[in-house]
């Protein structure tokens, strides 16, 4: 009885999977004539569906940023080219598409940059580079274990450095670091796109005049939520706090 149950399990969680897999073909088919045939409104909704299917497809985010950017949308543009680059930094088509979506935001607030080591952490801890940071140090582990073996068993020639373990060990210790700081940016959400114009920078307790109006699809990265506001920091390098309502994400 336990074995035929877990056939029919089996065998409907295989006919879901199928028809997920055919309704996202079917969806992306779809979407793809509409945007040829310059519909945008509906291949933006299909796209969104595929989306919600495939959240970690960067060419799905691609191609909603596209259907936006002819809607002249600029903030779900931004976005979606954003969201796509998260999951794959070296997507070039985004990184242009972007840059040209950016070129239309009225009063864009341009970035300062970082010092270099900020640039440079950055870089090195991206989402997409923490499975090899995982297995270099799961090498450089091994590596460590075996020529601690070897100098345990050695009794004559010229003998390992007693050091050489300690330093792989150290250098093991700095790659699973990278490893585990690149897969937390995989799951954290710490950047957002204003999705309105004119959006009020306010102050920390969120009263009196404006210290700025955000215009839409401007980047900021997000330093602390709290009751329906978050604190951000804009390209520029300045802060203030934005209504949640009025930011998504990436």
């Amino acid at each position: 009885m336990s074995k035929l149950l877990s056939i029919t399990i089996t065998l409907l969680f295989i006919g879901l999977h199928s028809m997920a897999a055919s309704d996202y073909h079917a969806q992306w088919k779809k979407g793809t004539v509409l945007y040829e045939e310059k519909q945008y409104d509906s291949a933006a909704h299909c796209f969104e569906q595929i989306a919600a299917l495939k959240p970690d497809n960067a060419e799905v985010y691609y191609n909603l940023g596209n259907t936006y950017y002819r809607l002249n949308n600029i903030g779900p543009a931004v976005l979606n080219y954003e969201r796509a680059l998260r999951i794959n930094p070296e997507y070039t088509e985004a990184k242009d598409n972007l840059l040209l979506a950016q070129s239309r935001i009225s009063n864009h607030i341009l970035y300062t940059g970082d010092i270099f080591f900020i640039n440079w952490w950055r870089s090195a801890t991206r989402p997409d580079r923490a499975t090899a940071w995982a297995v270099a140090a799961l090498i450089t582990f091994a590596l460590t274990i075996l020529l601690l073996i070897i100098r345990h068993f050695q009794k004559t020639g010229k003998r390992l450095p007693v050091q050489l373990p300690g330093v792989l060990g150290f250098v093991c210790v700095c790659l699973l670091m990278f490893a585990f700081a690149a897969a937390g940016k995989a799951t954290e959400h710490a950047t957002a796109v204003v999705m309105q114009n004119d959006v009020p920078l306010m102050n920390a307790d969120q009263k009196g005049k404006p210290l700025a109006l955000i215009p839409e699809g401007t980047s900021v990265t997000i330093k602390e939520e709290r009751a329906g506001w978050t604190e951000v920091s804009l390209p520029d390098g300045r802060s203030g706090w934005l209504q949640q309502s009025l930011i998504s994400k990436i």
